[in-house]
């Protein structure tokens, strides 16, 4: 025995309700006609923040670039001073020290190279490709340098619950009116373990208290899309389309469809059924939906104070002026090789 809507339903006290979502139980005790497209579950954080300055002059290459650079550096220099100590033990001819080949290796990639070391002509073959490939390194760090400090580079998006568990201390929550019925039964009934350790962990929040704490960091609300869209775009949008939260755009479907139900035996249901599939085929139910959003949006924001983006970093709409925050690490790295070469100045010293 069913309570609620469905129960009512179920004792013939209504004749039908409005949108509520099907599961094998309602479908034994009511009759249910599609009528509208599934509302999909979304997860609902904090737009993606700028990534901090200092890293802006390691972020043209990736981790896997710079080790392989770094390696190639490494091997390259090595290489071309085991081949020339193997030609001096052959033939006689001027020595090359493995610093030096270092040096010039290096020297090639930074564009300050010291004096052409080579004086075979294998040695002279070594330094011409190794040269083409400096001069590929150089232009493509110096055009993605240019890029991410044009457009400063961001964290990446919340976008699924694998990022929501791959992520350090990250918390999430559902609404309470979603935590009956077929939501509850998606998550608590799922057969992948993700979604198990998801359900495991849930809080519970209602939308705007959910939002307010996702504003403090490391937090994602599941909630329906167009429900929530709704009260963001009421609450938390300001005169030019920005917010501070990021929805999702790969939500997953909890349930096929939603739609209108009726007591078994209704005999208008065969009319109600052709009139919303004459609707669908036109378009109406759709372009209703979206009409329907906005003006509520638009209403809601009336009744309320407008809402101010807070400025938090860079506007993409202005111009970028570099400055000392943005090369930042272009100085950490001249004075991490200053306090280097000065160690190197003592131990030589000593040594003399």
């Amino acid at each position: 025995m069913f309570n609620g809507m469905v129960g009512q339903l179920q004792r013939e006290e209504a004749d039908f309700t409005t949108v509520i979502g099907p599961s094998p139980p309602r479908l034994k005790v009511v009759d249910f006609l599609q009528s509208y497209p599934s509302d999909k579950m979304t997860l609902v954080s904090l737009q993606p923040s700028f990534l901090p300055k200092h890293l802006t002059f390691i972020k043209p290459f990736t981790g896997i670039v710079w080790l392989c650079t770094l390696c190639g550096i490494m091997f390259w220099g090595i290489t071309y001073w085991m081949l020339h100590t193997l030609k001096i033990l052959r033939v006689e001819g001027r020595k090359v020290e493995l610093s030096n080949s270092l040096l010039y290796s290096i020297g090639a990639i930074v564009e300050e190279a010291c004096p052409d070391p080579s004086y075979t002509t294998t040695g002279q073959m070594l330094v011409g490709w190794w040269l083409v490939f400096a001069l590929v390194i150089c232009t493509g760090f110096r055009s993605s340098l240019i890029a991410h400090l044009t457009v400063q580079s961001t964290t990446k998006p919340v976008e699924t619950m694998e990022d929501m568990i791959a992520a350090d201390s990250w918390r999430w929550a559902i609404e309470p009116w979603l935590m009956k019925g077929i939501p509850i039964e998606y998550f608590a009934n799922h057969p992948q373990p993700l979604v198990k350790t998801i359900y495991k962990r849930m809080e519970v929040y209602d939308a705007i208290e959910g939002l307010k704490e996702i504003q403090k960091g490391g937090f994602s609300l599941f909630d329906l899309e167009n429900y929530i869209k709704i009260i963001i775009q009421s609450n938390y949008t300001d005169v030019k389309g920005r917010t501070p939260f990021h929805v999702s755009k790969k939500g997953f479907t909890i349930m096929a469809t939603s739609g209108w139900n009726f007591r078994k035996g209704a005999p208008f249901f065969e009319r109600f059924g052709k009139l919303f599939r004459r609707l669908e085929d036109a378009g109406v139910i759709i372009q209703w939906r979206e009409e329907v959003m906005a003006r509520r949006a638009r209403e809601n924001r009336k009744k309320i104070k407008p809402y101010v983006m807070p400025v938090d970093g860079i506007d993409s709409e202005s111009e970028v002026v570099l400055g000392v925050e943005h090369l930042q690490g272009a100085f950490y790295l001249l004075f991490l090789g200053s306090c280097i070469g000065s160690v190197f100045f003592l131990f030589e010293t000593q040594l003399n």
